[in-house]
């Protein structure tokens, strides 16, 4: 509804003082009414347990300092309503304007319940409007009463439940210190005082009024929720008529019993994961290889075009070696978001949640871990701060240590290379690519070993705390083809406009590093090579060509190379190898631009025809074996399975646990623990 109503013209940000996201857009309701809609987070009652709650909870009691919402629009769930309905009675009792938004009518109307909107606006005293944001329907009607209830003289609805008659003595008294606030407003005050903004002298009136009265928080909330139901189902009574539940097995019921069965379940899991991975190298395969070759081509024309000079090498080696770095990478990167979208679209991704629950608790984390991991293969970033709608601290922080361990999309470029290089493109049984496999078995190898790190990690993290798991499966639907398209678009965007100018920068600072060096060395090698090719003029395309790879060598790049060459030897690296290493802890996905940009200093001119993996198949080193041979090549997707190497995901690790203390842990375990199985590798396929 929230994109129905803003067009996805909306921004993201944070909510002042805590990490919890928040999305503002803007709303044309009327002629002459601009809003301002701010999404805040789910929550089925005023009563909060996580962080993200109290957030929805302090901006509707007026306790957030720059948000103060004229109106609530209320979503409420048709074929749950009587749930939904306890959160809308609550809100109501606050005596803000409130209009309910009423969704989901059509599976209301597939399991047999039948609504009467005008008597349910009678019995609550709010509007209410049934919509259905997915085809557009309704949202015009919506935006009219909210017009009209803004225009208005709003007047508040007679309480839901007489809120006096749970606490009267101390909510009048509360009230004779803040006299503007409802009933229900001050008995809030009673219950949560502590956690509002108020000055001490208040804190200290409020905190004698609960002493002086013997006020019991958990003894007044457990009789609130009991007359609000006792309401609620009067009010269901009168305006819902809803089918025997017998009578009638939804077909969601029906595909639950086989989607989620303790042994179907998992391979089905299995399948749809080794489909996506296919899918990926299937269908990506014709772009990509159309936009190597006209890269190709188009950094042979230049090469013959250009003058030879450092502004005609920065051009072809520096930009264009760059930009194909990053281009040729946006069909995959497409492809997986799209085909992750329409999974989490028919209402399979919730599924794996509770799926995994089991799974997830013998490792010391809970089926809300799942999601943050999931959302992992994405990007860390927002996977980490997603983990904060896990109450447990314990299972928090192990999902936040072990979530970078996912395969995000940053990794899938150098995935996508690497596997080109080292694994043969053959298709058996004419589908079974061996690519798609060893793509699909490097994000189990991801999952298998954060699930691994948590069981090990939960022996080490000294906190207790009892842990429950609540999920809601939504109903399944059809995709969205059009919301697929967009997060196709959003995504490309993203990659080519944040990563992607990571990208150039380095590819631009590399070409600067890799060019130049010491003058007195550079100078000394161009010297020599000089006076061979006037001693052996016939052997001058061979000589330049060493010629090239010596100044590389000796440029600063190189001098860098080589320094910590001796420290990834073992692991069957290069000194080219190392400096991307160093390179793509700024990004992943740097490594490729990287290569890109190395391969093409070191080539002839003549030579830019060639692909980057055309160059970095043909790299051999001094005795002439070939640098990306097997065992380098699955040494290398190995390390960027396990390696941290990401410096945003290490700065928003710091800001969700408020310390250094754990990016320092994660980085020095991931490191660790990349080098040692990058080192296992090479020695099994040496």
């Amino acid at each position: 509804m929230f994109n129905a109503l803003t067009g996805l013209n909306q921004q993201v940000g944070n909510f002042p003082g805590v990490t919890v996201d928040k999305k503002t857009g803007q709303c044309q309701i009327g002629e002459n009414l601009t809003a301002t809609l701010i999404d805040l987070p789910g929550t089925y009652s005023l009563y909060p347990k996580r962080s993200d709650e109290w957030v929805a909870y302090k901006v509707l009691l007026q306790q957030d300092e720059d948000i103060k919402p004229d109106m609530v629009l209320l979503v409420a769930d048709a074929s749950n309503l009587k749930r939904n309905l306890l959160f809308c009675s609550q809100i109501i009792d606050l005596k803000i304007p409130v209009v309910m938004a009423l969704s989901m009518t059509d599976l209301a109307k597939n399991k047999g319940t039948e609504i009467d909107i005008n008597g349910l606006e009678r019995e609550l005293g709010v509007p209410v409007v049934s919509i259905n944001p997915r085809k557009n329907k309704g949202i015009p009607q919506l935006k009219k009463i909210v017009e009209q209830t803004f225009n208005a003289n709003f007047t508040a609805p007679r309480e839901f439940i007489h809120n006096a008659s749970l606490s009267e003595k101390p909510i009048e008294e509360v009230k004779v210190l803040l006299p503007e606030i409802s009933d229900y407003t001050a008995l809030h005050y009673l219950i949560n005082h502590k956690h509002f903004k108020l000055s001490p002298s208040l804190q200290n009136d409020i905190e004698v009024i609960e002493v002086a009265n013997n006020f019991n928080p958990t003894k007044t909330q457990a009789e609130e929720i009991m007359q609000r139901y006792g309401r609620i189902k009067h009010i269901m009574s009168q305006t819902v008529v809803e089918a025997d539940p017998l009578q009638k097995t939804l077909f969601t019921e029906k595909l639950d019993n086989i989607l989620l069965d303790r042994n179907w379940g998992y391979l089905i899991l299995l399948a749809v994961l080794f489909l996506l991975f296919q899918s990926v190298f299937w269908i990506a395969q014709y772009p990509m290889d159309a936009i190597e070759w006209s890269f190709g081509k188009l950094s042979g024309s230049l090469g013959n075009l250009l003058p030879p000079t450092w502004w005609s090498d920065l051009l072809i080696n520096g930009v264009v070696a760059g930009l194909s770095g990053i281009v040729i990478f946006i069909p995959q990167i497409m492809i997986l978001f799209g085909l992750i979208t329409l999974l989490e679209d028919t209402g399979y991704m919730a599924r794996i949640s509770f799926l995994t629950d089991k799974l997830m608790r013998s490792v010391g984390l809970n089926g809300k871990s799942v999601m943050p991991m999931i959302s992992g293969l994405a990007c860390a970033v927002p996977a980490i701060m997603s983990a904060r709608n896990i109450e447990n601290r314990k299972e928090r922080l192990l999902t936040i240590l072990v979530t970078p361990l996912m395969s995000c999309s940053a990794r899938l470029p150098v995935y996508t290379i690497l596997i080109a290089l080292v694994i043969p493109s053959k298709l058996y049984f004419g589908f079974l690519s061996i690519q798609g496999l060893v793509m699909m078995a490097l994000y189990l190898l991801g999952t298998v070993m954060a699930l691994l790190v948590s069981f090990v990690m939960r022996w080490f993290i000294d906190i207790k705390e009892r842990s429950f798991f609540i999920l809601e499966l939504p109903v399944y639907r059809s995709p969205r083809w059009a919301n697929a398209l967009t997060t196709m678009v959003e995504k490309a965007k993203i990659f080519v406009f944040q990563a992607g100018k990571i990208i150039m920068v380095i590819s631009l600072l590399l070409w600067v590093l890799s060019s130049y060096g010491p003058s007195a060395k550079m100078a000394a090698v161009s010297s020599h090579y000089e006076q061979l090719i006037q001693t052996y003029p016939n052997q001058q395309k061979e000589l330049n060509k060493q010629r090239k790879m010596e100044l590389l060598e000796n440029s600063f790049a190189g001098m860098l190379g080589k320094a910590i060459e001796p420290a990834i030897r073992p692991l069957g690296y290069d000194w080219k190898i190392g400096i991307a290493l160093i390179t793509s802890f700024a990004a992943r996905e740097v490594f490729v631009g990287t290569m890109a940009t190395l391969y093409s200093v070191g080539d002839d001119a003549d030579e830019n025809n060639n692909t980057l993996r055309q160059k970095m198949s043909a790299a051999v080193r001094a005795d002439g074996s070939k640098v990306y041979n097997l065992a380098t090549g699955l040494s290398l997707l190995v390390f960027y399975v396990l390696a941290m190497q990401c410096m945003s995901t290490l700065a928003v690790v710091k800001r969700e646990t408020r310390s250094w203390k754990w990016p320092a842990i994660q980085l020095v375990y991931m490191t660790t623990l990349a080098y040692l199985m990058s080192w296992v590798t090479y020695l099994i396929f040496r």
